[in-house]
């Protein structure tokens, strides 16, 4: 192997927790029955590493070996960074008879002609999605840097693709590329991103339980209660009842995708009559709302459900489902609450 294989292999078996070490290596298929059974995956990290590139050294792999161990950890685990969205637009006749060996041919092809030095590595997972690993070089004449790969995926005959890693210079190549290979006539920001890939892909493929539900059982009322109180009680669960009904129909029901944050960017006048410094003032003033939380959506939901936060639910929270996004602008453009949402370009 090569010094830059060395070092990606390296990098990949520290990245690997030792309990996930020896099925990934089984999945990966590349060693003996007896090189594996060689590795003691009891011994410190630093040994295994060791270990496992002298096994390498010896069966003179090559990066495309190592690439492809890197792809099936990432591809089992893609919750490690953050993941953005794109969504094509405007498909061409023949967008829907797009399948992997053309698409990988076109794709492969368009990003070439593209830039120089590029290495791109495609595989389609069980789940019938379509996974490239991507690795270029910083200008014209340096070869491809395998240690900061940009990874896609994208399930063909959908209009949304998912990346990974994607650096300022790559972006609107790939984004070419991806829309010459699809067949589509443009592509977009889709402003929705998250660390949990499965969160997002669902939330915008709609694969989570998103029927709304519109009532829900009122509690039962003991029998020895006073008259007064079954009042105060029944005035008490209405309220809760309806709280948690406004709260379904804004997420829905069930287990609700796993979002981690939703920003919000403000730009509004000045308004103010007695104020003509500020109000005249050409530039809106800017801000910016950002909530976090290790499941935002089932956070907002148990917010207003449980009467934390007012009901029935704004739009501009409820937009999160609704639109499959977590990016957005506010403006003073147009009325109708609609318009606070006007469609964000990153």
């Amino acid at each position: 192997m090569d010094e830059s294989a060395t070092r990606l292999l390296q990098r990949i078996v520290r990245r690997i927790p030792t309990r996930m070490l020896k099925a990934t290596l089984e999945k990966w298929d590349r060693l003996t029955a007896q090189q594996r059974l060689s590795v003691d995956f009891t011994e410190p990290k630093w040994e295994l590493v060791q270990k496992l590139v002298s096994i390498c050294e010896e069966n003179r792999f090559t990066m495309k070996h190592i690439t492809e161990l890197e792809m099936i950890y990432v591809i089992e685990n893609p919750d490690q960074g953050m993941w953005n969205t794109f969504q094509l637009l405007d498909p061409e006749e023949d967008a829907h008879s797009v399948e992997l060996m053309r698409f990988r041919e076109q794709f492969k092809s368009h990003l070439r002609e593209l830039m120089m030095n590029v290495s791109v590595k495609i595989k389609r997972h069980t789940d019938e999605a379509v996974w490239i690993r991507i690795a270029c070089g910083g200008d014209s004449f340096s070869r491809p840097n395998h240690l900061k790969p940009t990874y896609v995926v994208h399930h063909l005959q959908s209009p949304y693709v998912f990346v990974s890693s994607l650096t300022s210079k790559l972006k609107p190549l790939l984004l070419q590329a991806l829309t010459l290979s699809t067949r589509h006539q443009a592509i977009k920001d889709a402003n929705l991103s998250g660390r949990k890939l499965t969160a997002i892909r669902d939330l915008l493929m709609r694969e989570y339980q998103h029927v709304f539900p519109t009532k829900y059982p009122s509690p039962l009322v003991e029998n020895g209660q006073t008259l007064s109180n079954r009042h105060i009680d029944k005035e008490q669960a209405d309220a809760s009842t309806n709280r948690r009904q406004m709260a379904g129909e804004a997420f829905g029901d069930g287990p609700l995708p796993e979002l981690q944050s939703a920003v919000y960017k403000l730009e509004t006048k000045f308004k103010d009559p007695t104020n003509k410094t500020m109000t005249e003032r050409e530039e809106p003033f800017r801000c910016s709302v950002k909530f976090s939380s290790t499941n935002l959506l089932e956070s907002l939901k148990h917010c207003a459900s449980s009467g934390i936060a007012s009901t029935p639910v704004t739009p501009l929270l409820s937009s999160i489902p609704l639109k499959g996004r977590n990016y957005f602008v506010i403006t003073d453009n147009a009325p109708g609450p609609s318009s606070q949402t006007r469609q964000a370009q990153k």
